[in-house]
């Protein structure tokens, strides 16, 4: 089978090319806003927005007279930030997202730039229209296997600025063999805050909270940083500390998210897990440790791993009662359970068990009776059929049981 797949490489750049590559982000952010510029002003005359065809139109008739500096740097820099505008008001008009914004010269998750045209990969070199090859920190070998091979194929490579760091992400259509039919017992997943998630065999997996054991110093460096004068070298020193501390923290999250959602696709042929509410939870009292799990890309990463090594992925309805069912009888409560009260206990048979490992085991029988059942299953499918089955009843209410509060430590099973 034939899937996108990013590679992504830390570059080496001299001064030259850090200069190029600087040149490149900003055409592009300079782009994006000149045109989401004029789509505002269409939307408050009352015309259509202008689409990136057009927006490309009028810009190379702009670009001629206003920006000189656009010969310096390739066509596809602001021709794919028109790109990127509108798919983002597509998603606006879905319901999806809110309006774009203007894009900031030192924002978070805006030096970037997406390249398309001639990419070539050498061995820790990257070659990159009008930019030319620059080295890379990192071994380009399995990238370069694949080129060779012919299994691969580059689509396009962005460019993207990290506090002083700079990288390059190549999406490629990877030719990956298709993985062999697997069967097995479905395993709950009941994701948390104590613990990241628990499954219904009993093993628990540790998060490592980056934000949250690092918040004492982004604390610390925050206040350094607004002591300083606009402007100045300590106030541009003291912006590169917290950027690069910032930096830490999503690669550590993201680290794990990776690992633990290949462990799970490479071990486990059914996972069965809630379709959490993350953005409505993420406006609670715990919304920092919310955002600090990363719930909604550990989903992500699961079912396109999953389509990998041929797993797959039950997703429960969103109102599912996993934490309020007794997993031995199918008694449910009538009303949530408070997050302070650690122990599921039934009045119906006397069951005493952890509340996690109860939510886990409930998300297990959904899963059995979704694959049992007319519905059948399918890899990232919504398991929105018979409410009956695993011991679920109708009337089903939000439960947010599976939030937890704080606890350190981290441990991820090998």
């Amino acid at each position: 089978m034939r899937v996108n797949q990013a590679f992504r490489f830390e570059l080496d750049p001299n001064r030259e090319k850090r200069m190029l590559l600087a040149k490149h982000v900003g055409a592009a952010r300079f782009a994006y806003n000149w045109g989401l510029e004029r789509c505002k002003r269409a939307l408050e005359e009352g015309k259509p927005i202008p689409g990136a065809e057009q927006l490309h139109r009028e810009w190379n008739r702009w670009k001629l007279e206003n920006a000189p500096w656009w010969t310096e740097v390739s066509k596809c820099a602001p021709q794919e930030a028109f790109r990127n505008l509108e798919k983002a008001i597509r998603n606006w008009r879905k319901g999806g997202a809110r309006f774009p914004r203007f894009k900031k010269k030192k924002g978070l998750g805006d030096n970037s730039a997406r390249l398309t045209g001639s990419i070539r990969v050498a061995h820790r070199q990257v070659q990159l229209p009008r930019i030319g090859k620059v080295r890379t920190k990192e071994r380009t070998d399995k990238l370069l296997a694949l080129l060779e091979a012919g299994k691969a194929r580059i689509l396009s490579a962005t460019i993207s600025r990290e506090a002083d760091r700079w990288y390059v992400s190549l999406t490629c259509e990877v030719e990956r063999p298709n993985p062999p039919p697997r069967e097995g017992e479905p395993v709950g997943v009941d994701l948390g805050l104590t613990s990241f998630l628990v499954l219904s065999d009993g093993t628990r997996v540790e998060a490592p909270k980056p934000l949250t054991r690092r918040l004492k110093l982004l604390k610390r460096r925050s206040k350094q940083l607004s002591r300083k004068q606009k402007g100045s070298n300590n106030f541009r020193k003291a912006s590169l500390r917290l950027a690069r501390l910032h930096r830490r923290v999503r690669n550590t999250r993201q680290d794990f998210l990776h690992k633990v959602t290949t462990w799970l696709a490479r071990t486990k042929p059914v996972i069965v897990m809630e379709d959490l509410n993350v953005r409505g939870l993420a406006r609670g009292s715990l919304s920092r440790h919310v955002h600090d799990a990363g719930w909604g890309a550990f989903r992500r990463m699961l079912e396109y791993k999953a389509g990998w090594y041929g797993s797959k992925v039950v997703v429960a309805p969103r109102h599912f009662p996993s934490t309020r069912t007794c997993s031995h009888c199918g008694w449910v409560s009538p009303g949530p359970i408070p997050l302070t009260v650690r122990v599921f206990g039934c009045p119906q048979c006397g069951l005493e068990m952890d509340r996690d490992l109860n939510a886990a085991i409930n998300l297990k029988n959904h899963g059995l009776a979704h694959l049992t059942g007319p519905t059948g299953s399918s890899p990232g499918s919504h398991a929105c059929g018979d409410p009956s089955g695993g011991g679920t009843a109708a009337g089903w209410s939000t439960s947010h049981g599976s939030l937890k509060q704080e606890a350190g430590g981290c441990l991820f099973p090998t």
